[in-house]
């Protein structure tokens, strides 16, 4: 429900409707509303990380799979990714962890950055981030229309001109 409307939707009579009971077993299991949407929250960060994880690995240059994936989300799972990404409310975790994930996804290619050399990784980080994100904030908008090819060029040059 979340991933076809969007948080907003699941309400306890939807989710019942969904679930072909009354509101009353939801509140059974759950004291309010905001503990269902927080396990919502939750199961679509594990989503998130399954989806990463399986997305191919295909770009030696640092930030570029971590950037083709998170664009890719954005693309596929609007409400998820509006959700986890440009919502305040993230079960108190921030952008970081959840880019993160449980397997060091951002260290994974900070650590890639310092092994070419760079001397600021965490700092090249934060520029690729801004610019990762602002694609894919695009791309939910649907004012983003470039191909992997075009998407991995842009990635390579910005990492690049950060670095």
């Amino acid at each position: 429900m979340a991933r076809k409307e969007g948080i907003e939707e699941v309400t306890a009579r939807k989710l019942a409707g969904a679930v072909g009971c009354s509101t009353q077993p939801i509140f059974r299991l759950y004291q309010s509303m905001e503990e269902v949407q927080a396990e919502v929250l939750e199961r679509a960060i594990l989503f998130f990380d399954e989806f990463f994880d399986n997305y191919p690995k295909s770009q030696a240059v640092p930030f570029a799979n971590l950037g083709l994936a998170y664009i890719s989300f954005a693309q596929k799972e609007r409400n998820l990714f509006r959700m986890m990404f440009l919502s305040e409310n993230r079960n108190g975790k921030s952008l970081y962890e959840l880019l993160n994930g449980k397997q060091g996804n951002v260290l994974k290619e900070i650590n890639k950055a310092k092994a070419e050399g760079c001397e600021d990784p965490q700092g090249l980080f934060m520029k690729m981030w801004m610019f990762i994100h602002g694609a894919a904030c695009m791309a939910i908008t649907g004012d983003y229309d470039l191909g992997i090819t075009e998407t991995v060029g842009q990635l390579v040059n910005a990492y690049r001109a950060f670095r």
